[in-house]
């Protein structure tokens, strides 16, 4: 049984006026520790989805299985981050890291030396006592995934983390989410606009098609762009000739 399965969802929005059908038939299958991306017009219903898979929203029809359970029947933390990094800004850097054990009722005194430690593996060093405001976009970023990672999440859902971020900040913080991703063999998913992101970071990209979103193809990542880092990936004429497949396709969807 794969680790996250997506079957048969299906979502519609109602309002007084009409209603809104934002994925039609979405199945999806995840192994353990593979990261894969969404990409897909504008409305395609990518965000839908990951806040399906997270249990924050329930499907009209069809349902997401992680381990076999559903996602608000698990014991363990599914790991969310945003575009913003939602600190909290009376808070310090270490109040914020630690407020998920809080609240999951898991801080001890291993747990927060883990969390910790996370700080200084994510670049992060004597930025326990200060407050959000005092820290940049990009290092206020690397710590909400320390915070999501302090909870050991089983999986990793990224909703267009970097997207806010200036392209010199975006392209080594890509380059640190996939190694700390890697060296905690964690799942991931992915939803970006960023075509260049989703090829350097991911091990499959599924393409989605205009609202209502269906899968419209899937695009396997060549193995020796996987054993590179996103930016070393981006290098390689591989890595252009998908880039070129999938815009083109991609093109074709927003046209169409």
């Amino acid at each position: 049984m794969s680790f996250l399965q997506v079957q048969d969802v299906t979502h519609t929005y109602f309002s007084l006026q009409e209603k809104t059908t934002a994925l039609e038939n979405v199945s999806i299958e995840v192994e353990k520790g593979q990261f894969v991306s969404f990409l897909g017009p504008s409305g395609c219903g990518k965000t839908t989805l990951l806040s399906i898979i997270a249990g924050i929203v329930s499907p009209t029809e069809g349902r997401v299985l992680i381990e076999g359970q559903k996602p608000d029947e698990r014991d363990r933390q599914i790991g969310y981050m945003l575009q913003q990094d939602y600190l909290f800004p009376w808070k310090t850097i270490e109040e914020n890291i630690l407020i998920g054990l809080h609240i999951s009722k898991k801080l001890n005194a291993e747990t927060k030396r883990a969390a910790l430690h996370l700080l200084e593996k994510l670049g992060l060093y004597q930025v326990e006592n200060k407050y959000p405001k005092e820290l940049s976009g990009g290092m206020r970023q690397r710590a909400a995934l320390a915070r999501t990672l302090a909870v050991d999440p089983d999986i990793l859902l990224l909703d267009e983390p970097f997207s806010a971020l200036d392209y010199q900040t975006k392209l080594n913080l890509e380059d640190l989410v996939f190694n700390t991703l890697n060296s905690y063999q964690k799942t991931a998913v992915l939803v970006t606009h960023d075509i260049g992101e989703a090829i350097a970071m991911s091990d499959r990209i599924l393409l989605f098609s205009k609202q209502p979103g269906t899968i419209h193809k899937t695009f396997a990542v060549p193995e020796s762009l996987k054993m590179l880092t996103p930016f070393e990936a981006r290098q390689e004429p591989e890595f252009q000739s998908l880039f070129q497949n999938i815009w083109k396709e991609l093109n074709h969807l927003e046209q169409h």
